[in-house]
């Protein structure tokens, strides 16, 4: 017997029904993945993650404690002399220098009795000024709180609460400016009217309490003061 050709054979399967037609019918297939290319012909590559998985949001900026980073307020614009001074404010800073160079106390009664209202020395109980200012001087004659006061309003200034019922100049700026954003340069203008152990002390207080001068800008002398 001859042997049957495989097309015949399949034709025969075909016609009888045999089982040929379920093995004909049955073609086995196989998925075949495809590599990208390493290195694609413009040179770039996009990994294969990248489609995935969006890329994260950027963390928002943190201080050191982790909390959202906060930019710092604004320092005041620091000024010196008398050039950009109201002539009211000009006048009574100028009051005050005579009277406290020259050490003479009852010059500065005048000025100081030329307000409205007494300006603030102290914040307990004060009968007369000038006899508190000479038993808060070291020397119990008053003159070691005019030379402080001469420091104090030579040093530089700020113009402080603009167009509101608080407006003020304040002397010396230190008092308006936190301690630890002082530069160098500036500590070194500071010892000029405290000392390291005061600077320490205010330190640990979180505020200015030395001696500072608040002048209105209608030249009313609101302040002499110093503590917290």
């Amino acid at each position: 017997m001859h042997p049957v050709p495989p097309l015949a054979a399949l034709l025969l399967a075909v016609a009888f029904g045999g089982p040929a037609v379920a093995e004909a019918a049955t073609v086995k297939t196989e998925r075949i993945q495809v590599a990208p290319s390493e290195d694609p012909a413009d040179g770039t590559r996009i990994p294969s993650d990248a489609l995935e998985t969006p890329a994260a949001p950027p963390e928002p900026a943190t201080d050191a404690s982790g909390a959202p980073g906060v930019q710092p307020e604004a320092l005041p614009e620091v000024l010196y002399g008398e050039a950009d001074l109201p002539k009211p404010v000009a006048r009574t800073r100028s009051q005050l220098l005579e009277a406290a160079y020259a050490g003479d106390l009852e010059r500065l009664r005048m000025v100081l009795e030329a307000n409205e209202m007494m300006p603030t020395l102290t914040f307990g109980e004060m009968d007369d000024p000038i006899e508190f200012l000479k038993a808060s001087s070291g020397d119990g004659e008053g003159l070691e709180v005019m030379a402080i006061l001469t420091e104090i309003l030579e040093a530089g200034y700020v113009h402080v609460d603009k167009g509101t019922a608080q407006e003020m100049y304040v002397w010396p700026y230190f008092s308006r400016i936190p301690l630890a954003r002082l530069t160098r340069e500036q500590k070194v203008e500071m010892y000029r009217v405290v000392t390291s152990g005061d600077l320490a002390d205010m330190e640990a207080m979180g505020a200015w309490t030395f001696y500072r001068v608040g002048i209105g800008p209608d030249g009313t002398l609101h302040y002499f003061v110093a503590g917290d």
